[in-house]
């Protein structure tokens, strides 16, 4: 397979500096020969450029950095429709999970103009499913899945075009456990599927994810995954910025990316909130690395 790497080195979205050194610190666990290794040609096409929060200033209390966000997640949606006009593979590299809003956006409007539709697995310990009237924190990182379900901030849901750019009957959330109150009653009355760590710890892994993939490729055949690395225990992934113990294992995270890659429904892929300065030896980096290697075909026979 063909693919284009794209940084995205954007913190601006989350309450922790550090994620801007995401991307680096994946590349740094040598994410693309490892993804030669297993047979596919990588391009990596750098990053996207991120104006610092040092030199902004916060203009609205509920949409923080605004401006530069729709800016940075606009550049990139451009990209990823690029690469997939071109008949590449996107595999983007966060950054904070605001950039889901740019990934998305533009996988969407690549699939729009050929009338097609995108389902999306977000495997994630939250549900980022505020908008500006429910946040407690005024982080974009936590209204993305919101967004790209078409609630929120219109500059931000525009991303990509006016439409819509995935329905909830083809969204599911796997792995969360850490969930706002007043999130939570948005998530109920959204529509998406949810499977919680409780959902994972009864019916196993798995289960979950087979109908994770079944619901979001029901009359799309076009699968996108969104990994937040603290959807994983901080056991094994402690360079996150927002920890929640109770998390996956590294063997459940690695099953569910077999799973994803069995499904040969794949079209693209972000993996993100690897936060460096938080990390040990670059941990977090590297099981990230693994992850999207099993996600892309690696298998232990």
């Amino acid at each position: 397979m063909k693919m284009e790497m794209i940084g995205i080195p954007l913190d601006l979205g989350a309450n922790r500096r550090g994620v801007d050194m995401g991307p680096s610190a994946i590349r740094i666990a040598g994410i693309a020969e490892r993804l030669h290794h297993i047979g596919h040609k990588v391009v990596d096409e750098g990053d996207i450029n991120i104006v610092a929060p040092e030199v902004q200033q916060i203009e609205d209390q509920k949409l923080k950095y605004l401006p530069e966000i729709t800016k940075s997640v606009t550049s990139l949606a451009d990209a990823v429709t690029e690469t997939l006009n071109n008949g590449h593979f996107p595999l983007v590299l966060g950054g904070d999970h605001s950039i889901a809003i740019g990934t998305i956006g533009g996988v969407a409007r690549h699939l729009h103009q050929k009338n097609e539709k995108l389902g999306v697995i977000w495997i994630d310990a939250h549900a980022d499913m505020n908008t500006h009237e429910t946040t407690l924190s005024g982080n974009i990182h936590g209204m993305s899945f919101a967004v790209a379900l078409g609630k929120g901030c219109k500059e931000l849901v525009n991303v990509g075009g006016e439409f819509a750019k995935i329905a909830a009957r083809n969204a599911v959330l796997v792995g969360a456990r850490n969930l706002d109150p007043k999130e939570q009653d948005l998530v109920r009355e959204s529509g998406i599927t949810v499977f919680t760590m409780a959902d994972i710890d009864r019916r196993g892994i798995c289960e979950v994810m087979l109908a994770a993939v079944e619901i979001a490729s029901t009359r799309t055949h076009n699968l996108h995954i969104s990994l937040d690395m603290d959807a994983l225990d901080p056991l094994v992934a402690p360079g996150v910025g927002t920890p929640v113990r109770g998390g996956l294992t590294y063997r459940e995270a690695h099953t569910a990316m077999e799973i994803v890659a069995g499904s040969e429904q794949l079209c693209s892929l972000e993996v993100v909130e690897v936060n460096p300065i938080l990390d040990l030896k670059n941990t977090t980096a590297e099981v990230a690395a693994e992850l999207v290697e099993s996600a892309l075909g690696k298998r232990i026979i």
